[in-house]
């Protein structure tokens, strides 16, 4: 058979299916990503798969290139649907769970690489770096809905925002994981280099440039004169055009492009609060943002039928995976809520729905590819089983979940 023409069925199939499905599931306790995995099982176990091998120990490049692509784009869209403003009371929330939460969850994650399964410090680090952050990507069933669709209580505000910028504030411990790494041939200088530049300069350096791109092209969308505004086009791809633009300029200076973009879609979303080419920009991002989460997904699904990565699988890791989800993002999120006027129910799902997902794949194979992890496969494998892990439990959770929380603010309101 021609794997191209197989290759463009499949395509074809997993753009209608992007489509459907999401219609579909809707009221149902299964999420998008949990069929994508299960499809790609079925199809790399089919006698005609043209599924190539995805094992991301082998195809390290692609892996960060693809599931960077992904994370920035979901960071664009998720900016542009917060009806929220900015501001330090309204956004209280969110500071404690970057502030508190995602801290003590490094931490904690640290320890658990440290003492559980048997890392070197550099490589513990790395995971509780590549573990601690939501994902904005596979959390869309938590987040808040559209641009002015008055979807956006505290929980889903506070998730969606968290997931906004835990993705780049956690850069910082991936460097550190990195410097640790590299101390070894770069002596004791290292502490002042990562201090100076991966935290002082890289996170000013993503805020600013995230402030200036989203002024400008702000400006450019909503404030030139009336026939040269970027709003009268009403073509959605604007916002693919400004994600990749202010990621690329953010990086070239070496801030925290991640950072950046968020930072951006918030400022463009300022620039003309209510105005209705938010919805088509947003529109347009989730549209790629899904079919590219799908894609990476059955990808996903073929490395669990081709076994590579979970064929070593122990207690250990097993173990691992159980304290990070169930135990230390609980409880550090918890913590962090004390003292926050949400009723309590509201707090334990916030604490419990840090769904972890393909910016987790980014961070490993970002910091493996700049210095040498001893216990790679083992990162590998503990990130693989518990990203695995929460999509299935969390994506179950997820709908009833949600729903219970939908009822009872009718029930009180």
């Amino acid at each position: 058979m021609d794997d191209y023409i197989i290759s463009l069925t499949i395509l074809g199939l997993i753009i209608l299916l992007t489509a459907w499905l999401p219609m579909v599931l809707r009221k149902l306790p299964l999420s998008l990503p949990i069929l994508c995995i299960f499809f790609g099982i079925i199809l790399a176990l089919s006698p005609f798969s043209p599924l190539p091998a995805a094992n991301p120990l082998e195809n390290r490049d692609a892996t960060e290139r693809l599931t960077e692509l992904v994370v920035i784009i979901a960071l664009m869209g998720a900016g542009l649907k917060l009806d929220r403003k900015l501001s330090w009371k309204g956004w209280m929330t969110t500071w404690r769970l970057l502030g508190i939460a995602m801290p003590l969850t490094i931490a904690g994650i640290t320890l658990v690489g440290l003492w559980v399964l048997q890392l070197p410090l550099a490589s513990a680090i790395l995971l509780g770096a590549a573990l601690a952050p939501t994902d904005p990507v596979l959390a869309s069933d938590v987040q808040v809905g559209p641009p002015m669709s008055d979807e956006e209580d505290d929980v889903r505000f506070s998730l969606t925002s968290e997931a906004g910028l835990n993705d780049g504030l956690s850069f910082p411990f991936v460097y550190l994981a990195i410097a640790i790494a590299l101390a070894g041939t770069h002596g004791t200088a290292w502490f002042a280099g990562w201090i100076v530049e991966d935290v002082i300069w890289r996170l000013f350096a993503g805020l600013a440039a995230g402030w200036i791109t989203g002024r400008i092209l702000g400006y450019l969308t909503f404030h030139l004169p009336q026939r040269a505004q970027l709003s009268r086009t009403g073509d959605g791809f604007v916002a693919i055009g400004i994600t990749l633009l202010c990621y690329g300029v953010t990086e070239l200076i070496h801030g925290y492009g991640f950072v950046a973009v968020f930072v951006a879609a918030l400022t463009l979303r300022a620039a003309e609060w209510r105005n209705s080419y938010h919805q088509s920009l947003h529109d347009f991002t989730e549209q790629v943002e899904r079919l590219l989460m799908m894609l990476l997904m059955v990808c996903f699904g073929a490395v669990i039928a081709d076994g590579a990565l979970l064929h070593a699988l122990n207690w250990r890791m097993a173990v691992a995976t159980l304290l990070i989800l169930f135990v230390l993002r609980p409880l550090s999120g918890w913590i962090s809520l004390i003292g926050a006027p949400q009723p309590r129910h509201e707090k334990a799902v916030i604490s419990i729905f840090g769904i972890r997902g393909l910016g987790s794949f980014y961070y490993l194979a970002f910091a493996t590819g700049e210095a040498k992890f001893p216990g790679t496969e083992i990162l590998w494998q503990s990130v693989f089983l518990t990203v695995l892990v929460s999509i299935v439990v969390h994506g179950i959770a997820v709908t009833p979940v949600m729903r219970w929380l939908d009822r009872r603010a009718g029930q009180d309101g």
